[in-house]
C-alpha cells in the first residue's frame, strides 16, 4: 500500500529545520550563544519581498539562521516568482532556504498534524523555498523606512514596551526569575548587567514566562512533550524575548544560565523533531499578546 505522501513531506519539513536548528545550537554551544540570538538589525526582522509582512514563528528562526551562515546582510525574502515578479533574478546555483506555510484542518483529516497542545485543533505545513535579497540581481527597492532610532531611544522604547504589559516586578538583591505563584518577576538592579541590552533581554525573557500564566496565554505544552516541558518553556521564553528584541530593534545577547539549558534543548530536539515548531509557535503568540498590551497611537497621543 502507498504511503501518505503528504505526511512524508511534512515529517520532511520537521525533521530538515530541526537538523539546522540543531547544528547551529551545537555550532555555538561552546560560547552559549544560539540561534535566536542577534544584534537588532533590519536582517533580524525578515520579511517577504512581495507582501512586506514580517515571517512568523518557526520561520523567522529558519532565516536567522541561514543568514547568519551565509553572512546576508538583508532582511528580505522571497520565492523564485516573487522575486521575478518583483524584477529580479535568482543567481544561477544559490541555495534556497526552507519556510513553511500552516494550515488548519479537521483533526480526523490529518493523523500527523501540529496540535498546538490542548487538541482544539490541528495545523499541517507546506514547504516553500526563499531566498534572500543577497542571492538575487536586478531588485530595485522601495524607498527605506525612516532612519533607525538611536540605541538609547530604542531601550528606552524597551523599557516603556515592558511596563505597558503591567506584569507585576520587582528589582534587588535577586536572581532574575518568574514565580508564578505570585505572578511576579524578580530582577537584579541594573548596574548588575554589563549593558542595558543584557538587561532588557533578561526582562523580555522573564515576561515570556509571565505570558503563559493561567490568566494570559494559561501555555501548556501537551502529552507529547511531557518529558521536555521544562526545556520548551525555557526555549519559548527565550525565542519571545527575541522576537520582541529584533521588533525594537535591540540585541539579544546569550545570557549567563545558556550553559544549563543547551544539553536539555538538544536532547529535546532530537527526541522529537516538532518540539522546536511548538516552542516557536507558542513564543510567537506571546509576542503577540505583547504587542497587542501596548497602546495605540490614539492613546498615545491623548
Amino acid at each position: 500500500m502507498a504511503g501518505n505522501p503528504g505526511a512524508a513531506e511534512r515529517a520532511d519539513v520537521y525533521t530538515r529545520i530541526t537538523a539546522e536548528i540543531i547544528a547551529a545550537i551545537e555550532a555555538g554551544a561552546g560560547a552559549w550563544r544560539m540561534p535566536w540570538h542577534h544584534d537588532g538589525t533590519a536582517v533580524t526582522r525578515p520579511a517577504n519581498v512581495e507582501s512586506a509582512r514580517r515571517y512568523r514563528g518557526i520561520n523567522t528562526l529558519a532565516l536567522w539562521i541561514a543568514a547568519h551562515v551565509a553572512g546576508y546582510s538583508d532582511g528580505i525574502w522571497g520565492t523564485y516568482r516573487q522575486w521575478q515578479a518583483a524584477g529580479a533574478q535568482v543567481r544561477k546555483g544559490e541555495r534556497a532556504t526552507t519556510v513553511v506555510l500552516w494550515k488548519e484542518v479537521r483533526a480526523r483529516d490529518d493523523e500527523d498534524g501540529s496540535e498546538d497542545g490542548d487538541g482544539r485543533r490541528r495545523m499541517f505545513a507546506r514547504a516553500f523555498s526563499v531566498f534572500n535579497r543577497a542571492q538575487v540581481d536586478g531588485f530595485e527597492p522601495k524607498p527605506g523606512p525612516s532612519p533607525v532610532p538611536a540605541a538609547c531611544e530604542r531601550l528606552a522604547r524597551a523599557e516603556a514596551f515592558f511596563d505597558a504589559l503591567r506584569i507585576p516586578m520587582v528589582e534587588g538583591n535577586f536572581r532574575p526569575h518568574y514565580r508564578i505563584r505570585e505572578d511576579r518577576i524578580y530582577m537584579p538592579p541594573p548596574e548588575a548587567f554589563t549593558d542595558p541590552a543584557a538587561r532588557a533581554g533578561t526582562l523580555m525573557h522573564e515576561a515570556g514566562h509571565a505570558t503563559g500564566a493561567k490568566h494570559r496565554l494559561d501555555r501548556k505544552f501537551g502529552e507529547r512533550f511531557t518529558r521536555h516541558t521544562l526545556a520548551l518553556e525555557e526555549c519559548a521564553a527565550e525565542l519571545t524575548a527575541s522576537y520582541i528584541l529584533a521588533d525594537l530593534g535591540v540585541a539579544h545577547h546569550p545570557r549567563p544560565d545558556h550553559a544549563a539549558y543547551v544539553a536539555s534543548w538538544l536532547a529535546a530536539l532530537k527526541d522529537e523533531p516538532r518540539a522546536i515548531f511548538t516552542a516557536a509557535g507558542k513564543a510567537q503568540q506571546a509576542a503577540d499578546w505583547m504587542h497587542a498590551q501596548q497602546p495605540r497611537a490614539e492613546e498615545q497621543a491623548a
